[in-house]
């Protein structure tokens, strides 16, 4: 119980101050966290994105985000700079709340990474 607290305090904080950064205050939902993300990972921040683009942005994100539980595995970058992952194992059947805390953990691991959030 005490991890889902402090899962929830840290996912709070993060939310906080990513929304303050991005969007005015106004709270980022998750599926705009996952996009930040996958903005990051490929590293072009300053370009408008298609709305394919922002597909492929969330999916370099959860296959990033979910590496560290071994799901993905970074393969290479294409010669437009897009990082490619190879499937490790097939994620498992999960609820839709399963897999939101799974996202949420998944999401605060990563910025705890890069030291945006302690």
């Amino acid at each position: 119980m005490a991890r889902d607290i402090q899962l929830k305090e840290r996912w709070d904080y993060l939310v906080e101050k990513l929304s303050i950064k991005f969007s005015d205050g106004d709270p980022l939902e998750l599926d705009a966290i996952i996009y930040l993300v996958g903005v990051q990972e490929l590293g072009q921040y300053h370009r408008k994105y298609k709305k394919d683009d922002k597909l492929d942005l969330m999916h370099i994100s959860i296959c990033r985000l979910l590496e560290p539980y071994g799901f993905y595995e970074f393969s290479f970058f294409d010669e437009d700079g897009w990082p490619h992952y190879t499937i490790n194992e097939e994620l498992p059947p999960l609820k839709a709340g399963e897999q939101t805390v799974l996202m949420k953990e998944a999401i605060v691991n990563y910025f705890l990474e890069k030291e945006f959030i302690k």
